[in-house]
Parts: C-alpha cells; structure tokens; sequence
C-alpha cells in the first residue's frame, strides 16, 4: 500500500511538470490594473488554455544587421581606400614629386562625397568635439613630438617658442580683429558676429599644418634652421591654438567681458601651457623608470610607450590643461630615455606604430573634409570668405618680417629675407584647423559661414600653396645644408666646438645656450641617468653615432642583398654566437660582393 502510493504522488507529480505553461494546473499571474478579454482567446475543443502562448519565429538561417556595424565598417573601407589610393599614388615617381600627399587625400574624399550626394546618402556623423580631442589628435601630435629632431630643436628652441606663442597670438589677435571690423560692413550680411566669436574662428585658422611643405623641405634638404623652426612651430602652435580655443569659446559665452577676465585669460593660458609641460615631463620620467625593468617582457616594451604618453594626455585633459604639451613633452623624454633601455625591435614597433596610427588619423581627417565639403549645406558668403584669405595671408607675413627683426640679433645664424619669405609663405592649414572648427559647439550662432570659410582656406593653402612650394623654392633659391654629414669626423669637432663655447661663455661669466647644455649634460649624467636608464654608463656621443653608422651602412648592404634575386643565400654565410653582451651576427656576404669595390665585410652587434 505504501509503495503504490509513492508511485500514485510520483505519477501525478510528472503531469503537472508536463502541462503547458497557462492550463488550467496553472493560473497565470496578471498584472494589476489591467483588464483581460477573455472572450477574444479562443481556445480548440479539450485545450484547456486561457492565455494562449506567443508565437515563436524560426531561427533565421541568414541575417544582416548593418546598422550596428556601420560607422567602423565604413571607416575601414574609408582608411583601405586611402591606403590603395596612397599605393597607387606613389607608383608613378613623379606625381608625389609635385603634388603633396593630402592633395591626393582631399580629392579622393571630394570624388566619394560626390558619389554619395548624387545617391543621396549622408556621411556618418563620426566626428565629434569628443572623438577627436581623445582619440584622433593624440596619435598625430605624438607622431610629432617622437620624431621631432631633438638636437637642432633644443638649439633652436628660443625661436620656435617665440613664433609659436606669440606668432599665433598675433594672427589670432589681428585676424580676428580685422574680421570684425569687416563684420560691420552691411553689405556682407554678417553683422552678428560679435567680437568673441571673430577672435574664436581666428584662434581656430591660426593652426598651421605644414604637412606638405615639411616634405618638399627633406627632399630639397633645405637649411636645418628653418626646418626646424617650421617643424616646431606647427607642433607648439596647435598647442597654443587649443588653448585660445577653449578660452575664447568660454568667452563667447559671455554677454559683456569685463578687464578683470583679461587677465584672468592671460594667467590661464601660462598655467595652461606650463602646467602641461609638468604633467608630460612626470609621465616621460615614469616611463623611463618602469622600462628599467622590461628586460624579462620584451614585447610589452612599446604597450608602455603608448600608454603612458595618451596617460599624460588624458590627465591633461582631465585638469583641462594643455594636453598636447604633455604628451609633446612625455614623447620627447621618452625618446632620449627610453630607447636606452629597450631593444632594438620595440624601438623599431615603436617608430612603426606611431607612424601608423598619425597617418590614419590625418587620413580620417582630410577624406572627411572632402566628403564633408561635398554632402553638407554651407553658408558661402564669398566676402566674409575673400576677406578672411586677405587677412590671414596678410596678418602672417607681417608677422613674419617683424618677429623675425626682433628675433635675429639674438640668433647666431639671422633668417635672410629668403628665410623669411618661405616662413610666412609655409603657413598651411590643415586637419587641426577643420577639426576645430567642425566641432564647435552648437550655442556660436554662426557657426556655417565658419565652416565653409575655412574649408576655402584650406583647400587654397593645401593645394596651391603646397604644388607652388617646390618650384619657388627652385626659383628663389633657398639656403640648402648638406644632412649627410653624420660622421665621426664632424661629431668629434662639434663635441670640440661646444665644449670650448661653453668654456669661453664661463669665463665670460654670459649663461649662454652652451652653458646651459653643459650644465644639464652634467646633472643628467650625476642623477638622472643613475634613476632611468638601466645600465647608467653614461655612452660617448661618439659610441652611439659609430653604432647608429655602422647599423645604417649595415641594413643598406642588407636590403642590397635581399632585394638582389641573383644573389642566393647559399653563396653567403650566415652565423650566429653567443655573447655576454648579446646576440653577435656576423653577415659574409657572397663573394662576388665581397670582392667588390667599396663593399666591405659588415659585422653587426645587437643587444638581444
């Protein structure tokens, strides 16, 4: 009796797991409040469902779900078209030997904004105030602060600093004023452009990007001097645009702005660009610190490079500082620091990647100008437009030729009026200029004329200014340097020269350029080599040009080699041994190398 029971409770407990959910086993909870229409469920005769169940869609064999894939998938295809149209753009040799690269860039996003206008598709909204300044900027201005040549920069750091902050402070001031004064003509129909926002949109088109110009300045080898200044200025001049920015976009909030927020601007911006400079220098040494200790995970070596330099940019931004001159300053600390105590292959990821990452983003920026031209509504007030070519071409020539006569008595080597003209003709505008100006937020009443003014005034600079660069310079016939004088001969004699500057400006009792270095050379030798670098020995300049020859003369015999098909690997040897130092490769070329003029055996050490 027992056991029959057991199987009775057992029995009736499995049909109630097996009824469907809603029978009548099971009285559905309905919500409170509502009312249920019972005589619209209809139910088959001995179903004993009240609510009937929701019909279920089969599993879908194929599906496409395009919407949540489409900004990065058309940013992929973006970049993969720039990329063939840059392979098919440096095919024919003689193409990128007039026409700069972001010529090629601005035609082709021009070409696609036309295609997409005539099927009417809109551009996806992928460029904000936030994407930029967080993600597309950081690599282009790292790109900049890594490779900028150190030696001639801090040679020349009075002058690049001198037109970089107060060249732009000038353009901006003039610009901007100029503008307003035109402002009031009646005829041009913008006379509600007040003064706050004239000085923001001049702030904005004051950032030069000499892209273009830097190029056909390596190639012509033109004067270290004024490619540096050229170099430096573009880098320091975003930073101080950046500022002016963000301080005249507050004050274009502003109904009235009263003398004390004068000077409260002024502070602001030496606390701005001085406090970036702290933050990049902490973080610059941090990172030097922590490489010391990379030897067993060699492959993470470059993540700390890039981690520690966007670091230094976000904290920046986080206490709205100058974040480009953080991450300016980190990059070129990590630089002189850094690569002493990784290998060679992360400093060659390291260069690699950088280059990488700054070339998508200009690429982003420059097809998003061309398509943006094309698929957008402007506001073409041909006056205001005309009238802001003719200030921004005057305001910087006029400031070249008065900054320079201030400048030249305290340099060694004055501008000539050559010089000067190419300073004041190399001013382009490019990718920081759009960005700012596409991003500006929405409470500038006028913000299209904005826009569309300073898309002209790109495209005059880009493309007229950067093709007539090359064949003025030919014509006026600029001061041109030899850049293969890295030998040890001319490094032995410098070494010589600076150290006898530096003793005569002692003696003088004048705290000179060369005073300084050497003073710095010392403390950096006694205290800071002993804390970032691992192995603090500190390494004749001399040494380090032998090795950087050596290695260069090294991997041009290599690709040589390797890009001769004649020459098999069989006819060479290779070998490797063990050293306490590193890895020792020692290449024998084939022989009918080796026995030709000029050629000589290349013995290479690594440090593994």
């Amino acid at each position: 009796r027992s056991l029959k029971m057991v199987v009775y409770f057992l029995t009736t407990g499995l049909h109630l797991l097996t009824l469907p959910r809603g029978s009548v086993a099971e009285i559905p909870n309905k919500p409170s409040g509502t009312v249920t229409d019972l005589s619209s469920t209809k139910s088959a005769p001995g179903d004993h469902q009240i609510f009937p169940d929701a019909v279920k869609p089969d599993l879908p064999v194929f599906a496409m779900n395009y919407p949540r894939i489409q900004v990065p998938f058309e940013i992929t295809l973006w970049v993969l078209l720039a990329s063939f149209a840059r392979i098919g753009f440096h095919i024919y040799h003689k193409v990128p030997f007039w026409v700069p690269e972001p010529c090629l860039l601005i035609s082709i996003g021009l070409m696609l904004g036309a295609i997409m206008h005539a099927v009417h598709e809109e551009p996806p909204a992928m460029l904000s105030y936030d994407l930029f300044f967080l993600y597309i900027l950081p690599p282009m201005v790292l790109d900049s602060g890594y490779f900028m040549p150190t030696r001639p920069f801090f040679e020349n750091i009075g002058t690049v600093l001198w037109f970089a902050v107060v060249g732009t402070l000038w353009n901006s001031i003039g610009v901007g004023m100029s503008l307003y004064g035109v402002c009031q003509i009646g005829a041009l129909e913008v006379q509600d452009i007040n003064l706050q926002e004239n000085l923001l949109f001049a702030s904005i088109i004051s950032a030069v990007d000499p892209v273009a110009v830097l190029s056909v300045f390596e190639d012509v080898s033109v004067n270290e001097q004024l490619y540096i200044v050229v170099f430096g200025e573009s880098l320091f001049s975003d930073a101080v645009t950046v500022v002016l920015y963000n301080m005249f976009t507050f004050v274009a909030e502003m109904p009235e702005v009263e003398p004390v927020n004068l000077f409260l601007g002024v502070a602001k911006f030496f606390v701005v660009d001085l406090g970036g400079l702290a933050f990049g220098l902490v973080f610059g040494f941090v990172a030097s610190f922590t490489t010391r200790f990379t030897s067993k995970v060699r492959e993470i070596e470059p993540l700390f490079i890039f981690m520690y330099s966007y670091l230094a940019y976000l904290v920046a931004e986080l206490f709205n500082i100058s974040s480009i001159m953080a991450i300016v300053t980190c990059a070129l600390t990590m630089k002189y620091y850094v690569e002493e105590n990784v290998t060679q292959r992360s400093c060659t990821t390291i260069r690699h990647v950088v280059k990488m990452l700054s070339s998508i983003s200009e690429t982003l920026i420059f097809f998003f100008l061309g398509v943006v031209t094309i698929t957008t509504e402007h506001e073409w007030n041909w006056g205001y437009i005309l009238f802001t070519l003719l200030f921004a071409f005057l305001w910087r020539g006029l400031g070249i030729l008065v900054l320079t006569q201030i400048i030249n008595p305290f340099r060694t080597i004055p501008f000539n009026f050559k010089d000067q003209f190419m300073l004041g003709y190399s001013g382009l505008r490019g990718a920081v200029a759009f960005a700012l100006v596409f991003t500006l937020p929405d409470h500038i009443g006028r913000n299209k004329p904005f826009v569309s003014t300073t898309i002209c005034l790109i495209l005059f600079t880009v493309f007229i200014q950067g093709i007539s660069i090359r064949p003025l310079m030919e014509f006026i016939n600029v001061r041109r340097t030899n850049r293969n004088l890295d030998t040890i001969n001319v490094e032995v004699h410098s070494r010589l020269m600076e150290h006898a500057i530096a003793g005569i400006e002692d003696i003088c009792g004048q705290w000179g350029h060369y005073y300084w270095k050497d003073k710095f050379m010392k403390f950096d030798n006694q205290f800071l080599r002993h804390i970032l670098i691992k192995d603090n020995r500190a390494e004749s300049s001399i040494v380090a040009l032998y090795k950087k020859l050596e290695l260069q003369s090294a991997m041009e015999i290599l690709d040589i080699v390797s890009g001769d098909t004649s020459t098999a690997p069989s006819a060479g040897v290779f070998k490797s041994y063990s050293m306490r130092s590193g890895a020792c490769l020692i290449h024998v070329l084939p022989h009918h190398l080796l026995h030709s003029p000029g050629v000589p055996n290349v013995v290479i050490c690594l440090a593994d």
